[in-house]
């Protein structure tokens, strides 16, 4: 557990064009009392922030290191490319590789997809950010291929984008330290895959079916017996054992013996 034990918290990461607010949302209305602290990060430095203890877990981009981290893979983004609004591209509803074959594209130094080759004619240099690669398609130099998550979140005025059906796509995960699999960490994965709170970590639900159980138990079986006892006294039925009937086994014990009882003739008629 994050913190000390006085005061829990848990520090969680995440990569630009990630949005955990659903997440954070579900985390502060199941554990009010354990403050969730978020922290943008690029992309390239999550996963020395998770090595160093400095956040507990991170929404990243894949691939991550699988021999120290462990990772959930949670969907996987449509690449796109981000041109002026007045570009003969937009003329289209998505674009291939080949479309950007004569266009120069721009590479910067953060980009998350990965690329056996970039598209298009190179760049004058490469920028250092995302941003900075925006801004200059924004003074319509070149053009820029993203994952649709930071095209929106760069999103201008006088830029669109159109999808690139063939071109690597990113994808996002949740991931932490496998060693560091605390039960905050839990709680959260819990959370990311959609999980009711009684079904998390399945904590509740066996306190409340070992309950049932009890109190099932506590109203069952003899403690019944009395009540039904009293039922049939009060209402005149005889209890199990004994027929009621005058000629039954108990009448004839009392005569001493097995003589039957005389035959009642047939009942008078009232005047």
């Amino acid at each position: 557990m994050t913190g000390s034990e006085d005061s829990p918290s848990f520090r969680l990461a995440y990569v630009p064009g990630v949005t955990p607010a659903k997440w954070v949302r579900i985390w502060n209305e199941r554990l009010p009392g354990i403050p969730l602290t978020l922290a943008q990060v690029p992309a390239t430095e999550v996963p020395e922030l998770l090595r160093a203890g400095e956040a507990d877990a991170g929404f990243v981009r894949l691939p991550v290191d699988r021999t120290f981290f462990s990772a959930i893979p949670l969907y996987t983004e449509t690449t796109v490319v981000v041109v002026p609004k007045d570009h003969l591209l937009t003329a289209a509803d998505e674009v291939t590789l080949a479309d950007l074959a004569d266009e120069v594209l721009f590479h910067p130094l953060d980009d998350v997809l990965d690329w056996d080759a970039p598209p298009g004619e190179p760049a004058f240099e490469r920028p250092a950010t995302t941003p900075d690669a925006i801004e200059l398609v924004a003074a319509n130099v070149g053009l820029l291929v993203v994952p649709q998550s930071l095209a929106r979140l760069y999103h201008r005025r006088d830029l669109t984008y159109r999808p690139v059906v063939d071109a690597p796509q990113s994808s996002v995960a949740l991931s932490w330290p496998e060693e560091a699999t605390t039960d905050l960490v839990e709680e959260f994965i819990g959370i990311v895959r959609g999980r009711t709170v009684n079904s998390t970590r399945g904590r509740t639900a066996v306190k409340s079916s070992a309950g049932e159980q009890r109190k099932r138990s506590d109203q069952g079986g003899t403690r019944q017996a009395p009540a039904a006892k009293s039922q049939a006294k009060s209402s005149g039925k005889p209890s199990a054992g004994s027929s009621g009937k005058p000629g039954g086994r108990t009448a004839r014990a009392r005569t001493g013996g097995g003589a039957k009882p005389a035959k009642r003739g047939k009942p008078r008629r009232r005047s």
